[in-house]
């Protein structure tokens, strides 16, 4: 939990990352609080065990209420991505954030090829960005290999989701100007 908040306050894209491998981490244990307390809670420090199981068990109960048991994301996490996807509206229809759009259309080709692939053509692309992070994440977990066109597409997008989540800390602070 502690993770989640400070990831949260510093840098909006791990932290939607962390979320989604949160949700997955659950899911493997069945959604089940007793194995997660076992096999994830059981090893962070007795002083924090308490509260990580409260977390832990909202999330659980919020994944049954929202029926994402098997697949999909929750709502909270569903409201970061649409926020990040208002803020990249914003920023790309403001002829004052050319670096911004020029790491858009930068990572464009790879966002179009992997909703392609992935057959997910409505998909919103910050969706597709994020998803293809969390994939190549996953792959690294395994110590599967990634192909250099992979690594060089990962690279773009991870670019251009580091200035997106930037401007969000800008523009939570109040400092992001699109006059």
């Amino acid at each position: 939990m502690n993770i989640a908040r400070l990831l949260k306050e510093q840098n909006i894209a791990e932290y939607l990352i962390y979320m989604w491998q949160v949700e997955d981490m659950i899911r493997a244990n069945g959604c089940d609080l007793d194995r997660v307390e076992e096999k994830i809670i059981s090893r962070f420090p007795e002083e924090d065990r308490a509260t990580l199981k409260e977390w832990y068990g909202n999330l659980i109960t919020m994944m049954y209420e929202e029926n994402v048991r098997e697949s999909g994301h929750l709502q909270i996490n569903r409201n970061v991505l649409q926020n990040l996807i208002e803020l990249n509206n914003q920023l790309l229809a403001s002829p004052q954030f050319p670096f911004y759009t020029a790491a858009y259309f930068k990572a464009l080709p790879f966002i179009v090829e992997l909703r392609s692939k992935n057959g997910k053509k409505e998909e919103p692309e910050l969706e597709t960005c994020f998803e293809a992070l969390y994939g190549v994440m996953l792959l690294r977990l395994q110590k599967k290999e990634i192909t250099v066109e992979t690594a060089k597409a990962i690279e773009a997008i991870s670019s251009f989701l580091s200035m997106l989540a930037n401007y969000y800390e800008k523009d939570k602070q109040g400092e992001l100007k699109f006059d």
